[in-house]
C-alpha cells in the first residue's frame, strides 16, 4: 500500500498554477478553417466518437504507461475555474493495489444492489445487465482513479479556494476518455458509492474527492455490449437552436 500522502504541499514551494499574475499573450493555435473544412472535420469527429462504447470486458494485455500519460497531458489542457485545474489522476496498474481496489469496491457495490439503490434505480440498471461483480477491476491494465480537488494551497501552505469544481473535473474526464479512444483503448467509468476507500488505498489527500474510477484496456475479442447503449436521444432532444 502507498504511503499516505500529506494535507497540503510543502510551505515556501511556490504553485505555478495558482500564483501568477495575467499576463496575456497572442492566442498561439489560431486557426480559421472554410465552412465546407468545418463541417467535414465535425462529421469526421462524430463518426469517430460515435465507434466510442462503455465495456466491461477487458483482456489483461499491456498497455504502455507513455500511452497513459499522452492522454493524461491532453485531459490536463482542459479548462478549469481559474485555470486552477483541480483534479488529480491517479493511475494503478500494480496487480495487489488492484485487488485491494476490487475487494473494496465489490463490497460496496454489494450494499448497492442489496437495496441500497433503490427499486427504481435497480430496475434501470438490469437493462444494462450489471451487477456487483467487477472483475474487470483487476483484469484490465489500468485503474485510473479521478480525484477532485474541492480547495488547495498557496505557497505558504494557506488554503485556497478552488472553483467549478464538478465541472472542471468532469471537463478534463471527458477530454481523458476520448484522448484514451483516439488511443485505441476501451474504457468503462465506474462509480462505487461511496468511494472514500480509493483515498485510503491510493493514499490521497482529503482535500481530494474521488469521484471517477476510469477502467482502461483492450476490449475482450467477446467482449458485449447492451444494445440499449446503442440508442441515444436524436439531436432535436438533446439540442435546441434560437435563431
Amino acid at each position: 500500500m502507498p504511503p499516505p500522502a500529506p494535507n497540503r504541499p510543502p510551505t515556501g514551494v511556490p504553485n505555478p498554477i495558482m500564483d501568477y499574475h495575467y499576463d496575456p499573450i497572442p492566442l498561439p493555435d489560431r486557426q480559421r478553417l472554410g465552412a465546407q473544412e468545418s463541417l467535414s472535420r465535425a462529421r469526421a469527429y462524430y463518426d469517430f466518437i460515435r465507434q466510442r462504447h462503455t465495456v466491461r470486458d477487458f483482456t489483461d494485455e499491456p498497455v504502455d504507461r507513455a500511452v497513459i500519460e499522452a492522454c493524461l497531458r491532453a485531459a490536463g489542457t482542459a479548462p478549469s475555474g481559474a485555470n486552477h485545474q483541480p483534479w488529480h489522476f491517479a493511475c494503478v496498474s500494480e496487480p495487489s493495489i488492484k485487488r485491494q481496489i476490487r475487494l473494496a469496491a465489490e463490497q460496496e457495490e454489494q450494499e448497492f444492489y442489496a437495496g441500497k439503490g433503490g427499486q427504481e434505480w435497480l430496475g434501470d440498471l438490469k437493462k444494462m445487465g450489471t451487477d456487483a461483480r467487477k472483475p474487470f477491476l483487476e483484469t484490465a491494465p489500468w485503474l485510473i482513479a479521478i480525484f477532485a480537488e474541492r480547495y488547495g494551497f498557496d505557497a505558504q501552505g494557506n488554503k485556497r479556494k478552488n472553483y467549478y469544481v464538478p465541472e472542471s473535473v468532469g471537463i478534463a474526464t471527458g477530454f481523458l476518455i476520448n484522448a484514451l479512444h483516439q488511443a485505441g483503448l476501451a474504457t468503462l467509468t465506474h462509480t462505487p458509492n461511496p468511494m472514500k476507500f480509493l483515498n485510503r488505498i491510493l493514499g490521497r489527500p482529503a482535500n481530494e474527492r474521488p469521484c471517477i474510477l476510469l477502467v482502461v484496456g483492450h476490449p475482450a475479442q467477446g467482449a458485449m455490449i447492451p444494445r440499449a447503449a446503442t440508442i441515444k436521444k436524436p439531436l432535436e432532444e438533446i439540442a435546441s437552436f434560437l435563431e
